[in-house]
């Protein structure tokens, strides 16, 4: 019962952290994550705005992650929907509030802040198994087919996805964070996952699995 909760309170602290990490994000103005940038070049191609075609994504997405492996699929994934969203728009009006990101010394420290919760928040709530954002879910399910490392497997995916966003001319979307999240976010979640979060939730040894 002791774990059940560790496992809840994981999976709401990873979300809305997660959340707060777009935020951060996005005042850094260093480029977006690699699935935004996906996203945002899918909808200027079908001329089409971000807001329309996310949830039309995800949807695709989720339908594909039930037929493969609907384990992936829980209370973390209605979270990751509904929250996250709305979490880095507070998260943005409060950093605009308290200070201007108007240096690149400012703007760069943002970022690694930004990255670094992001890393971690993703860790939690991908630790805690209690579902994760049908993206998330992609790389997840590659390690698991014994692919590769989750962390090569997720570099693959976000590169993927900032390469088609780039092509459909989501430029303003691609930066310096774009491209560090990409080949950096991997390695820094499944370290996180095995040195922080996997022994937060089982103990000192921690846990071995799914590819991680």
């Amino acid at each position: 019962m002791e774990k059940k909760w560790k496992r809840i309170i994981m999976t709401i602290i990873g979300t809305v952290f997660t959340g707060v990490s777009v935020g951060i994000l996005r005042k850094a103005q260093l480029g977006t994550d690699p699935f935004t940038a996906f996203v945002t070049g899918c909808a200027n191609a079908v001329h089409s705005s971000y807001g329309v075609l996310y949830p039309v994504i995800i949807g695709i997405l989720l339908i594909l992650v039930f037929l493969i492996d609907k384990h992936y699929i829980g209370i973390g994934t209605i979270l990751n929907l509904f929250i996250i969203g709305i979490v880095a728009d507070v998260s943005l009006k409060i950093l605009n509030a308290i200070y201007e990101a108007d240096t690149w010394l400012i703007r760069g420290v943002t970022l690694a802040v930004a990255i670094f919760v992001l890393c971690f928040a993703s860790s939690l709530y991908i630790a805690a198994d209690l579902g994760v954002s049908s993206y998330d879910a992609v790389s997840l399910i590659m390690a698991d087919k014994k692919i590769a490392q989750y962390r090569f497997c997720r570099i693959f995916t976000d590169v993927i996805c900032v390469i088609i966003g780039y092509v459909l001319h989501a430029v303003d979307c691609v930066g310096i964070g774009t491209v560090i999240t990409a080949f950096g976010m991997g390695p820094i979640v499944q370290f996180f996952i095995k040195h922080v979060s996997q022994k937060l939730l089982y103990g000192k040894e921690g846990k071995e699995g799914n590819g991680l």
